[in-house]
């Protein structure tokens, strides 16, 4: 290997993500190479994070105050999976900030060991109204806590 070639990153295993929730690969999701598209994975983090925000932390995605906005993002995609498939998108926090969260993304094939993609997500919690950053609600703090890797 060559200092110009990047190394693969290794494939993150179930074991180091402390949430999930389950995922549905959709008709729409594939693409004309026949696997689900990449762009698609920005979708299934999304509603993950998402999700734990409303279960676990409270959050009111229509009338809270405050809400997280994404402000960065990545992908890493180790194999190809397709519809139809049962997916578990698991979560933890690599980075609890005052006013952002850092996410780790894992998505898995139902009941595989080793993730299929993984990412990160950042979100900025701000306010709704003005957009301008603020600290963590306290719910949702306490929420992240218990996920922080």
């Amino acid at each position: 290997m060559t200092d110009t070639t990047k190394k693969v990153r290794a494939r993150a295993p179930s074991s180091a993500y402390r949430w999930s929730c389950k995922v549905t690969t959709r008709w729409m999701d594939n693409d004309v190479y026949g696997h689900v598209n990449n762009v698609t994975y920005y979708s299934y983090f999304d509603t993950a994070a998402n999700l734990f925000l409303i279960r676990e932390g409270g959050l009111d995605i229509h009338t809270s105050d405050v809400i997280g906005l994404v402000v960065e993002s990545r992908c890493n995609y180790h194999e190809a999976v397709t519809y139809p498939e049962e997916l578990v998108a698991m979560l933890r926090v690599d980075k609890l900030g005052a006013r952002a969260v850092t996410w780790g993304i894992g998505i898995f094939r139902a009941g595989g060991e080793l993730c299929a993609a993984e990412g990160h997500f950042v979100h900025v919690f701000v306010d709704r109204k003005t957009r301008t950053a603020v600290p963590i609600p306290e719910r949702i703090r306490t929420a992240l806590e218990t996920i922080t890797a």
